[in-house]
């Protein structure tokens, strides 16, 4: 079919299990597999993304700190600084975590997260709950070293593929793709996509059940698990014994919330699997 530019606006988007769509503002409508939008963090259409994560961290010199020196804080799930009552039942509902690692008593890197959210919250909102936490653990921000949005590995991947001139077409567009996502990769992406629909069902107290389970398992589950290190045959195994390990409340809302996913990512497998 080859290639073709057409000039319109972008309307707004919509995706689904199998296909995504872009309406124009001239009335056309593209539809793809994959959409990529390269319009930036602070775009308009960040409001209709499916789902993110969205985060904002500081590496600040305070004035003290609560933390143990040679620990780092990994999922810190307490709402307790939420005294507002909007923070807080807005937290219940898209709940936020603090990473926290300290390199001295007065040096410590500090991130306000969201593990995985629909619908994004606003970076407003992520700064007022860190400033809100904070204030509750009594830490002082004397001066702020470097400030955290977001990676910055797409301009960094445009620059090197936009200066190889001599490689183009279809394949180059093939090399990096079967090299980024080989099936086995592409099995185990399927898998966690899964995983992170189910979590966006949990509110707060769901959220702290399952990591209660994830954390209670053989070490080697939950670190090969957080550095995407598990083939996928290692996350099956590592979702029978999550269950296990689960209380039965945790164990309800993955039976209730799961369904849907679950056959989604099963179509996804079979599509990969032809």
């Amino acid at each position: 079919m080859g290639l073709s530019f057409m000039k319109a606006r972008y309307g707004k988007w919509s995706t689904k299990s199998f296909e995504s769509s872009v309406l124009c503002d001239d009335g056309n409508i593209l539809k793809a597999s994959l959409i990529v939008d390269a319009s930036g963090f602070t775009s308009t259409s960040w409001s209709t993304i499916s789902v993110a994560q969205i985060a904002h961290g500081i590496l600040a010199e305070v004035e003290s700190h609560p933390f143990d020196l040679d620990k780092m804080v990994l999922m810190d799930w307490r709402d307790s600084h939420l005294n507002e009552p909007y923070l807080r039942a807005n937290n219940t509902r898209l709940p936020t975590f603090l990473y926290a690692m300290p390199f001295s008593s007065y040096l410590i890197f500090l991130e306000e997260t969201s593990l995985v959210i629909r619908p994004v919250l606003s970076y407003k909102e992520v700064k007022r709950r860190m400033v809100a936490r904070l204030r509750h653990l009594g830490i002082k921000v004397k001066r702020v070293l470097e400030d955290e949005k977001s990676p910055i590995l797409a301009a960094a991947i445009a620059e090197c593929l936009g200066s190889t001139r001599m490689i183009r077409g279809k394949s180059i567009y093939y090399k990096v793709w079967n090299g980024l996502w080989p099936t086995e990769r592409k099995c185990v992406r399927e898998f966690n996509c899964f995983g992170m629909e189910t979590l966006l069902k949990l509110d707060l107290k769901g959220t702290r059940r399952f990591f209660d389970a994830l954390f209670d398992l053989v070490p080697s589950y939950w670190h090969g698990f957080l550095s995407s290190r598990l083939s996928l045959q290692e996350l099956i195994m590592l979702s029978v014994s999550l269950f296990g390990h689960a209380s039965n409340l945790s164990r309800f809302d993955i039976a209730t919330k799961c369904p849907v996913p679950l056959i989604e990512m099963m179509g996804k497998l079979a599509l990969e699997a032809i």
